[in-house]
């Protein structure tokens, strides 16, 4: 009995140690496995520039006609003939609209006649005034009366005119209001009228930018029916105050728009171009980690025959496109972490790709996403104003 407990105490204990054993080659495999140093990281590069740069200060603004009303009729009357087609091009003084004028013009004529008879009473009594046969106040109340008479008849050839609704500047009509047989009261929209070229462009700019600004000041104008096309204008208006609610300052740019692709409403992004600056410092600003204790970037230096970044604080300048100037923290010829900073910390070694290699790998490793959906205003991508 006491022998097959003693064989059954081993045959446990045989387990036991290989299982422990087994065990333990594991755990020396991991810590084995840990111990060994990670593979550099690979990243982009990018080398500082010195550049020609021309900086902007970017804003956002509406497009606003040069003149632009609400066709309306001064005296009520009923719709007799509609002389234009919506859309069209007009000149100031073109017919649009008809008004019935039959009764004015019947009134006219007995006002006209009421004139001619004061006429012949103001020749006859002047006449008779000169032989001393009239008194000289019958002969001035004769006279206001042919005055009056004259006033009555311009009032209603005013009136009959009015009837005749005429364009009040060129520009372009846009859809009717009214239609044939219509009684109008005094007022009525009758039809927009708007001049599209020139045109203006409306926009605001912080009040600390008011000293980089004047009368003549080119400025580029772009909106998103024509995402390839730079419309170039320049400011005719700064307005003479800052607005206190907001801190900005008003700025008004005229437009040529020969070919009528303006149009007054739309969302423009406004860049007031500044003088040319040579020799600036710049990199893509996706080489640069934005956060509220500063900005910086990672520099690639060489050490002890392996490749190393160092994290450097940077002060940057103005935008322009996808690029940044970089005021200080920086010299031409320094290169800088292009692509992978996320991965990256001080000091870290790295391995160096070409940003095709590198864009080639991440389209094999990572699945392409659907493209996001634009948003549905242009006011939900306005960009922040910044002088670039």
């Amino acid at each position: 009995m006491f022998v097959r407990i003693l064989l059954v105490l081993m045959v446990l204990a045989a387990v036991i140690g290989a299982l422990a054993y087994v065990k333990y080659t594991q755990i020396q495999s991991e810590i084995a496995m840990f111990s060994q140093p990670m593979p550099a990281p690979t990243v982009t590069a990018v080398a500082v520039e010195a550049t020609a740069w021309e900086p902007a200060l970017q804003a956002v603004g509406t497009l606003q006609a040069i003149q632009g009303v609400e066709v309306n009729n001064e005296v009520a009357g009923q719709v007799t003939a509609i002389e234009f087609e919506s859309g069209a091009m007009v000149k100031k003084g073109d017919i649009l609209v008809r008004l019935a004028d039959e009764v004015d013009r019947a009134d006219l004529e007995g006002l006209q006649a009421a004139e001619r008879l004061a006429k012949i009473k103001v020749d006859r009594n002047r006449s008779l005034l000169k032989e001393r046969a009239v008194a000289q106040g019958d002969f001035d109340e004769i006279s206001a009366q042919l005055d009056q008479a004259r006033a009555q008849v311009k009032a209603k050839q005013a009136t009959i005119e009015k009837k005749t609704i005429r364009a009040p500047f060129d520009g372009q009509l846009g859809i009717r209001r009214i239609d044939l047989g219509q009684f109008l009261a005094e007022g009525s929209s009758i039809v927009p009228l708007q001049t599209l070229d020139p045109i203006y462009v409306d926009y605001a700019l912080p009040e600390r930018h008011l000293g980089l600004l004047k009368v003549g000041q080119a400025v580029q104008v772009r909106v998103s029916a024509h995402p390839d096309r730079t419309f170039d204008g320049a400011i005719q208006v700064i307005s003479p105050g800052i607005d206190r609610g907001t801190r900005n300052v008003r700025v008004r740019a005229g437009l040529s728009n020969p070919d009528l692709a303006l149009r007054p409403g739309m969302f423009a992004r406004v860049a007031t171009l500044l003088p040319r600056e040579e020799a600036v410092l710049t990199i893509p600003r996706e080489a640069i980690a934005f956060n509220t204790y500063g900005d910086s970037v990672f520099v690639i230096r060489e050490e002890d025959g392996k490749t190393r970044v160092e994290r450097t604080q940077v002060r940057t300048g103005a935008v322009r496109g996808d690029e940044i100037a970089v005021l200080e923290g920086l010299a031409e010829g320094d290169r800088v972490v292009l692509s992978g900073q996320v991965k990256l910390s001080n000091g870290q070694e790295v391995r160096i790709v070409d940003a095709q290699d590198a864009a080639g790998a991440s389209d094999t490793s990572e699945p392409k996403s659907a493209p996001e959906s634009e948003p549905e205003s242009e006011s939900e991508r306005e960009p922040e104003d910044t002088a670039t």
